[in-house]
């Protein structure tokens, strides 16, 4: 007996070093990750967009390797922080790859579909808003208000079917401002409020003619958020 009780001492070490150094280093990471992630959070609700997105991306290092959901969730996150914080191309493209993901994962939470799709929307209605703004052609910036078009209509026809009628309202409201987006002229789009997802918008030239819309200034009453009437869908893609 006195030989087992010795033995089972001597392992005990052995074995809080293979936990340690096995399902330990999964929890020290998610707990990294928790962290961040709530830092991340706080951030965001304080506006402050920038250490943000940093937070977020902490955040997405910390996660451990096979936690996809988690790793979407927060990239979902750090887009629309990106946007509020005018990278909206970089969030645009982080949110086309995510959309991407989510179409080939039958698996993927439908709820985050959604959230993901809309964002991908909002993001694509605020590049149609810069690239008109920039002069460039219908055919470079239709395809991505028509994309728009399709996902908030997609989106308020399945909240209709599942009973969720004020969710259906929202994507009805985020279609009509795609819609009237494309029709607008361009001398009625520079008049208007300039939403801040656009404005000083560091496109990288990304939309093809940077700096070209310098001239293209709000009117002296634009409010500074730019969220007029007609002025969009929000980044967080809860409507209008």
């Amino acid at each position: 007996m006195r030989t087992f009780e010795v033995l089972a001492w001597m392992m005990v070490p052995v074995l809080a070093g293979a936990y340690h150094y096995g399902p330990g280093q999964e929890k020290l990471k998610l707990d990294d990750a928790g962290l961040a992630l709530a830092a991340a959070d706080q951030l965001a609700a304080a506006e402050q967009w920038s250490k943000a997105s940093a937070a977020y991306e902490k955040a997405l290092a910390a996660l451990p390797a096979g936690k996809v959901d988690e790793a979407r969730r927060i990239k979902l996150q750090r887009a629309k922080v990106q946007m509020l914080d005018r990278q909206l191309p970089e969030a645009h493209a982080a949110l086309e790859e995510l959309v991407d993901q989510i179409e080939a994962d039958q698996s993927a939470d439908p709820k985050l579909r959604e959230d993901v799709q809309s964002s991908f929307a909002s993001s694509q209605y605020y590049m149609t808003w810069l690239m008109r703004l920039e002069g460039l052609p219908e055919a470079d910036w239709e395809p991505e208000i028509e994309g728009a078009r399709q996902t908030y209509r997609l989106l308020a026809e399945q909240a209709e079917a599942r009973g969720d009628e004020k969710t259906a309202q929202k994507h009805r409201e985020d279609l009509e401002s795609a819609i009237r987006l494309a029709r607008m002229e361009p001398g009625d789009l520079q008049a208007r409020d300039l939403p801040k997802q656009c404005s000083g918008c560091k496109c990288n030239g990304a939309c093809k003619n940077p700096g070209k819309n310098k001239g293209n200034k709000p009117s002296p009453n634009s409010k500074k958020d730019g969220r007029s009437a007609g002025a969009g869908p929000p980044p967080d893609g809860s409507g209008s």
